[in-house]
């Protein structure tokens, strides 16, 4: 590479930041560029994006997602020299990727990345790289410089897989923060429950976030944020059309999107008012007093499932005549727990477990924030004799 400034990277958040400082640090000729005007002051920058592409013989886009790629693409294509090869490092969807491989052609390596600031800091990154081996050849002196390489097939594959991967740490965060909540619920102290969590297979992410665990005042910036991450585990949603756990666990978060995703681990459990109409019903089946539905249950509520081989859809009024006021002779082999809950604004959903003698029901709610509070909307239910 002969050109004043070799190398353009177009972004500097975050990551884009980290690798135009690695690079810079490993006597690579850089020029960045970032959307939003904001510098690290680590690097040399250019307020004009075309002016470090005309002068790069490898753009390297380190951006939020698909669409800034593809218009920031489109804003510097007429300054890309015929041999300039793009690098992209986004976390994009697979067909995104496909689009932009087919536009550009053997020019084109999609390289998503496996780390964050710090691995990029330390050249520590796994890189997912597709690309024809010639474009792969020319750049893999720079990606050595920031990790590992891993060649794969062709670029909606690499995006895929990153997509898949990324899903694994929002499935650990959203791990952490069931077990910090029973914890909260069963009054363990947060500094105990961390050290012996760390001692598990939660353990390198524990280590990691503990200030932020801990809600610690800190100089540290996030690494990755809960935007970035949601964004990710909803694009995967959106590409696989399987659904992901995830994806919601993620989105429907009250903490702010800048946050380090650590942060979602320390979000409290629901609150009382949207469990109290379970719990109504549960006391409605301990007790045998039909009073607990109609205060658990909408009046227009129904109770669906399959009784002696046939559809049921009791309206409320014709499940309460099923109880007459006493408890179930066996009731103190009787069991039943919440599963499951997620709240949407003023819906939820929520899953049960009720061990009744020989048979144990799962029972899937539909509930709603009426005027006078949550109510369950709706309730189906599979017995398992």
């Amino acid at each position: 590479m002969t050109t004043s400034h070799t190398i353009a990277v177009l972004g500097l958040g975050r990551m884009g930041g980290a690798i135009a400082t690695r690079l810079a640090a490993q006597d690579w000729d850089v020029v960045g560029w970032t959307r939003s005007g904001r510098t690290s002051g680590t690097v040399k920058t250019t307020g004009d994006p075309n002016e470090a592409v005309a002068r790069a013989d490898l753009v390297l886009l380190a951006l939020f997602d698909g669409p800034a790629c593809e218009q920031v693409l489109d804003d510097v294509r007429g300054s890309l020299r015929p041999d300039t090869i793009v690098l992209n490092t986004s976390t994009i969807a697979p067909a995104e990727a496909s689009r932009l491989a087919l536009k550009l052609g053997p020019s084109y390596v999609h390289a998503p990345l496996l780390g964050s600031v710090p691995s990029a800091a330390a050249g520590a990154l796994q890189i997912l790289a597709a690309a024809d081996q010639e474009a792969l050849d020319r750049v893999r002196p720079v990606l050595e410089s920031l990790g590992t390489v891993r060649r794969v097939d062709d670029a909606s594959s690499a995006a895929a897989l990153k997509l898949v991967a990324n899903n694994s740490l929002a499935g650990a965060v959203l791990a952490l923060r069931d077990s910090l909540r029973q914890a909260d619920a069963l009054a363990l102290p947060r500094t105990q429950t961390l050290d012996v969590l760390e001692l598990g297979q939660l353990g390198g992410l524990v280590a990691r976030k503990r200030h932020f665990l801990l809600d610690e005042p800190t100089a540290a910036t996030a690494e990755f944020t809960i935007g970035a991450l949601a964004k990710d585990v909803a694009l995967l949603a959106a590409a696989s059309n399987t659904p992901l756990r995830s994806a919601t666990g993620l989105a429907d978060n009250p903490a702010a999107l800048d946050a380090d995703i650590a942060v979602a681990a320390t979000v409290p459990a629901v609150e009382d008012a949207v469990l109290e109409p379970l719990r109504a019903y549960i006391r409605g089946h301990a007790t045998g007093d039909p009073t607990h539905f109609r205060g658990a249950f909408l009046p227009t509520a129904h109770i669906e499932g399959i009784r002696d081989g046939a559809f049921v859809s009791w309206p409320l009024d014709e499940y309460c005549t099923l109880f007459q006021g006493r408890p179930a002779p066996d009731e103190p082999t009787r069991s039943r727990r919440i599963d499951a809950i997620d709240v949407h604004g003023t819906v939820a959903t929520a899953t049960m477990t009720l061990s009744h003698g020989a048979d144990t029901f799962t029972d899937i709610f539909l509930l709603v924030r009426a005027a006078d509070g949550w109510r369950i909307a709706n309730k189906a239910y599979h017995r398992h004799p």
